[in-house]
């Protein structure tokens, strides 16, 4: 098919505004099946996995294709829930244009507000389609004045538009045709239906329709605006990239991995939007962002979870290579001897994090694995292992992204595992000097062991963790033995003295000893090293230290107020705010004890429309009340332990 014949399209929208149910409407309306499917009763195309009619909302991207007269669309289905946007980050890469559901009964949504700013940064054409417009008692007027204003001023319907307002926006949307409009107060119907298709396709001018899927109503409109107004792949916006790309089916082939998907079928899908050139099955390109030639046998083009195989794709089509084992997302892909790299996706932090413990050893065995290709299929999912912890720690974008991703390591990949809430990785420190004497005496028949210490210790600026010093002269200590005495320091200092946390920013030093020719020994040192670290703690003022976040909170000017409150609350200090585009960023300082809830909290403070980062900025001490409880609850296990 003729490249300007093709359309590629992301349906984007706030959960449950009736994307999946639209994608249904425009394939059964075009032919391409034969009864629409149904999200309640879980037989619809693009929501296929158990997850998704379990849920019986999207979870993923999945696409989908139809032909309306002469032209081909390609769609991809996104999820809204927003704790799946990282999908509709990456499938809006894939696409040239994009249509907006929004439901008409509830109006413009978090999640309609977060597709309109991505759609605005890529500066992509658009349709509004306000979906479930045949609910009674609805005040149309009313529900597109409200868009208006959330949105776009230059939105426009085109069915009820007259001819005037249709005339004003195009001409203020264009240099050449307002100074014709000023000067003759008119434009022809030929210059106002060029200007207008010129203003979609630059995201001046967004056509809205209003419509039901379930009812197929406004379905027809909806394809004549696909096919008239959105952009071509020979149309679309620029793209970031390293290198001369050219969009045409005549340039050298490129192309982007926008997404990776393990299918228990076939493996691993490698999902490509192919922006210039072609590509023939049994052949292959070269993977500038791994710098590596992969072969491959065939080429899918997926309709829901169907894969049909291709001959060959071209500039403009979204296809799938299956088992692929060097490209994943993010890769850009062409012909070596024609460089090129597409600008990198940028997927919002995670924002909510649990750790995750195996039932069994088995499990553990095969957990890895597991969770790497659930990374590896969602950028905004991440894997870690606490340093000090050494616990499994998943991160995720709300509560329901972790109970997705934890219930598909258990039907997908049948590992079974506990969550629970991350430790907090306290350290030890003191806060004055203290001088002891460590002394290890033993006598039980043969060989005696014996080593005796004398060391101060005094707290160093936070950060500097330990410094030894050795001050030992006239061989108070054998010179081969003050190694021993800085080994069993250490030793005490990882395993902590108050509740078990290692010690940090203190410094030893070993001024005095005594030794026996005999009985002293390489063990003796350490063992007196380590009573003599613990002595003096008891002395020095020992104090528990905690990790203090840098904590960024964008949220809309109306929830300041609340969310500095809230932030006190969690013992967090404001260091500052400024604006950020139409919202207001706060800065603060906040124990991690204190965020573990923090995305839920914020979530239901704002409804939605805030958000925020976290990093680490410093320990600070632990108030007293906190620590003695933390203390206790230590000496408490340890009881139980040695019972």
């Amino acid at each position: 098919m003729a490249i300007e014949n093709k359309r590629n399209i992301a349906f984007l929208g706030h959960t449950q505004s009736g994307k999946t149910s639209l994608s249904e409407s425009l394939l059964f309306s075009c032919g391409t099946s034969s009864r629409k499917g149904s999200v309640m009763e879980g037989n619809t195309l693009s929501d296929y996995s158990w997850d998704e009619i379990e849920r019986k909302s999207s979870i993923n991207s999945s696409l989908l294709h139809c032909n309306y007269e002469d032209i081909s669309i390609q769609i991809i289905d996104t999820p809204g829930y927003i704790d799946f946007f990282g999908e509709v980050i990456s499938s809006v890469r894939a696409v040239d244009n994009a249509v907006l559901i929004i439901d008409a009964s509830s109006g413009v949504e978090v999640g309609t507000e977060k597709s309109w700013a991505l759609l605005e940064e890529l500066k992509l054409p658009r349709i509004i389609f306000v979906n479930k417009i045949d609910k009674e008692g609805l005040n149309k007027e009313a529900i597109i004045s409200d868009i208006k204003s959330s949105l776009s001023s230059r939105i426009i319907t085109l069915d009820s538009s007259t001819p005037e307002e249709l005339m004003e926006l195009v001409a203020e949307s264009d240099d050449k045709l307002l100074e014709k409009y000023l000067a003759e107060g008119k434009l022809s119907l030929e210059e106002v239906a060029s200007g207008l298709r010129k203003a979609v396709l630059e995201a001046k001018v967004f056509p809205l329709i209003l419509g039901s899927a379930l009812s197929s109503v406004g379905i027809d409109e909806l394809l004549k605006s696909i096919k008239q107004y959105l952009a071509s792949p020979l149309e679309r916006a620029p793209l970031e990239v390293t290198g001369e790309l050219k969009f045409s089916p005549d340039a050298a082939f490129s192309a982007f991995t926008f997404k990776s998907i393990f299918d228990p079928y076939v493996g691993q899908l490698s999902l490509l939007r192919i922006f210039s050139g072609r590509l023939a099955a049994n052949s292959s390109f070269y993977n500038f962002t791994q710098k590596i030639s992969e072969r491959f046998t065939q080429i899918y083009l997926l309709q829901g979870k169907e894969q049909k195989n291709l001959e060959q794709a071209e500039c403009g089509d979204i296809i799938a290579i299956p088992k692929s084992k060097q490209t994943h997302t993010q890769d850009s892909l062409g012909e070596e001897k024609h460089p090129l790299e597409f600008s990198a996706m940028l997927f919002p932090e995670p924002m909510i994090s649990a750790s995750v413990k195996p039932h069994s050893r088995q499990d553990e065995e095969k957990i890895s694995q597991a969770l790497n290709k659930l990374v590896a299929e969602d950028f905004t999912f991440k894997v870690s292992r606490g340093l000090q912890t050494n616990e499994l720690i998943v991160s995720g974008l709300g509560d329901l992204h972790l109970d997705i991703m934890i219930n598909r390591l258990k039907k997908r990949f049948n590992v079974q595992v506990d969550l629970g809430t991350p430790k907090v990785a306290y350290k030890e420190t003191i806060t004055k000097s203290a001088k002891v004497q460590g002394k290890y005496k033993r006598q039980s028949g043969g060989r005696g062991q014996y080593g005796d210490v004398h060391i101060e210790i005094k707290p160093l600026e936070r950060g500097k963790e330990f410094e030894f010093v050795d001050k030992i002269v006239g061989g108070a200590i054998p010179r081969n033995f003050i190694p021993s005495v800085e080994k069993g320091i250490k030793q005490a200092m990882s395993e902590g003295v108050l509740a078990g946390y290692p010690f940090v920013d203190v410094q030893v030093t070993l001024f005095d000893g005594s030794y026996h020719d005999v009985d002293s020994s390489d063990m003796a040192f350490q063992i007196a090293g380590g009573m003599a670290f613990r002595k003096a703690v008891l002395e020095a003022g020992p104090a528990l230290l905690e990790p203090i976040m840098d904590v960024e909170v964008a949220i809309p000017d109306e929830y300041l107020g609340q969310i500095s409150g809230d932030l006190n609350s969690r013992h967090g200090r404001v260091m500052g705010m400024e604006m950020k585009g139409e919202n207001q960023l706060l800065k603060a300082q906040v124990p991690l004890t204190q965020m573990f809830t923090y995305a839920n909290d914020l979530r239901s403070i704002t409804g939605g429309r805030g958000s925020y980062t976290m990093r680490f900025s410093h320990y600070e001490q632990v108030p007293a009340k906190t620590a003695n409880e933390i203390i206790a609850r230590y000496q408490e296990q340890k009881k139980k332990e040695q019972a």
